[in-house]
């Protein structure tokens, strides 16, 4: 399979190239890694919207840089972050008192889900070596 139809898969499902390489024990760690962290965050109201301008007006250049890279890196969750999107589950970036905490475990999930895809192509890489 292509590399880049491996990552897509990999990414629309979390440990996907894991299932692709017929690595069924890392593929479940991986997913369950990214499944639960997506819930956990949800559960303790993590923010998954893209910061909005009032909520970065007055923080320096870097700290908003930081806020929105937050943003992108929750969508690399994949799968479950669209999920999440579709069953109308909205928190503002910062909506309540333990939205850091679940805001963190939503952008590990993405995080996660990354490191699974590029130990997938890698391992890929490796057997047609």
């Amino acid at each position: 399979m292509k590399a880049i139809g491996m990552a897509a898969f990999g990414w629309l499902v979390p440990g996907g190239a894991y299932l692709l390489r017929r690595r069924y024990l890392q593929f479940g760690i991986a997913l369950g890694l990214v499944l639960g962290a997506t819930a956990a965050g949800m559960a303790l109201h993590g923010g998954n919207l893209w910061p909005q301008a009032a909520e970065l007006q007055g923080l320096d250049g870097f700290t908003a840089g930081l806020a929105t890279a937050g943003g992108v890196v929750k969508l690399l969750a994949g799968g479950p972050y669209l999920l999440a999107r579709l069953c109308d589950y909205s928190q503002t970036f910062l909506s309540s008192q333990t939205h850091e905490y679940g805001t963190t475990l939503l952008v590990l999930a993405g995080v996660f889900n990354v490191l699974a895809v590029a130990d997938g192509l890698e391992l890929r890489k490796a057997d047609q070596a």
